[in-house]
């Protein structure tokens, strides 16, 4: 203001002072702030400077945030756009040692917990007749597998630094979609026909732990009330697995999901809960079943195991779909879905509010996985989230 520049500079007499504080108070009078007034020029002066200061600071807080997701940071991944990552694991012995898979025989290797990854290569997975899909990938300490499509198998011992190839059936029914690592040789490797096979000797043998696929159980209960099965939808599109060794899978056409539990001889069909398809299915922290329908609809499991009573909750997807769940714990999880949608819990599942700053991603966001304190998030063209909250 003039008056503080006057006082702080010490010029002007007595005279000078008296007529800026006439001024003073005609201006101020104008304003209706007795005393307090701006000059016009300083005060169009100061809205310019305020105004290029704000410009300022959005274009620095994009350019900070460009790459940030609310808890979530892009990373750059060493991958052609093209390539579609399919799963992520992590060592149990290191946690900071870890592999991500994908289409075109993709497979990456972090040392520093996902923050930068390697390109490596199998070469006993390289066949000049053969493109492969890595389809899943696990671990248990030291000892990693992964499965994929044509029908493959890859095992290690040393934390990925070897991989050795071991023969599949060619009597396989389905194509492997899950592995999980046991520890000790042991592993439960699952199929898009419903097959589930555990092996204890590091897969030199195999036993099946399921007597007839989907398609055969479809066949022998469509009678039972099970609308949309046919011998032609005997396939899953999607299977998960809990900590508790218990299986769900949605079959291709999202018509229906099935259910398995160790000890149990057959796959059990259940109905949808609602007449939108479902897309996917999954296990919460306390063992409920989630259930994901087309147009963005999040159900989760009411009741014990076995309850066919869902209810829908809260999540106004603005009708992108919504393709996977995951929990970081009982209370805290993540939604993924179309055009970089991003969804957050912090009530176990009950509510959830989008993280409008993913917005700008482009293309769909479709797996999200937790391990301890690290978290993942893979979508196409190579997009590749890391949590960091």
């Amino acid at each position: 203001m003039a008056k503080g520049r006057s006082r702080r500079n010490g010029t002007g007499g007595k005279a000078e002072e008296e007529t800026w504080k006439r001024k003073g108070r005609t201006q101020a009078a104008k304003e209706g702030k007795e005393g307090n007034a701006v000059p016009r020029r300083d005060a169009m002066l100061r809205a310019a400077m305020l105004g290029a200061t704000l410009a300022g600071w959005k274009e620095d807080a994009y350019a900070e945030t460009d790459y940030v997701y609310g808890d979530w940071e892009l990373v750059d991944l060493p991958v052609d756009p093209e390539v579609i990552l399919l799963d992520v694991a992590f060592s149990e012995r290191d946690p900071k040692h870890g592999f991500v898979v994908g289409t075109r025989q993709t497979l990456l290797e972090t040392t520093d917990g996902g923050r930068n990854w390697e390109p490596r290569s199998i070469a006993a997975a390289k066949d000049e007749d053969f493109n492969y899909r890595f389809n899943a990938v696990s671990f248990s300490g030291d000892e990693g597998w992964i499965i994929g499509k044509p029908a493959i198998l890859l095992h290690t011992t040393d934390g990925g630094s070897t991989w050795e190839r071991i023969p599949l059936s060619a009597k396989l029914p389905g194509t492997p979609i899950l592995i999980t690592a046991l520890g000790n040789g042991a592993a439960e490797m699952a199929t898009d026909q419903g097959a589930i096979y555990v092996t204890s000797d590091a897969a030199q043998s195999w036993k099946a732990a399921v007597q007839e696929t989907v398609d055969a159980t479809l066949n022998r209960t469509v009678s039972s009330g099970i609308s949309g099965a046919s011998y032609y939808t005997g396939t899953f599109a999607t299977v998960q697995r809990g900590d508790d060794g218990r299986y769900v899978g949605v079959n291709s056409r999202g018509n229906f999901y099935m259910t398995w539990s160790p000890g149990d001889t057959f796959w059990t069909p259940h109905n949808r809960v609602t007449g939108r398809r479902l897309q996917n299915m999954g296990f919460m922290p306390d063992g409920k079943l989630w259930m994901l329908t087309r147009g963005g609809g999040v159900y989760i499991q009411e009741g014990g195991q076995g309850s066919e009573e869902f209810a829908e909750q809260k999540l106004g997807s603005r009708g992108f779909g919504v393709l996977d769940l995951g929990f970081k714990d009982e209370t805290v999880g993540y939604g993924v879905g179309g055009s970089g949608s991003l969804y957050k819990t912090v009530d176990g599942g009950r509510t959830w509010r989008r993280e409008k700053s993913a917005d700008n991603i482009s293309g769909n966001l479709y797996l999200v996985k937790f391990f301890e304190n690290m978290g993942f998030i893979l979508g196409n063209e190579g997009k590749f989230l890391r949590y960091t909250a």
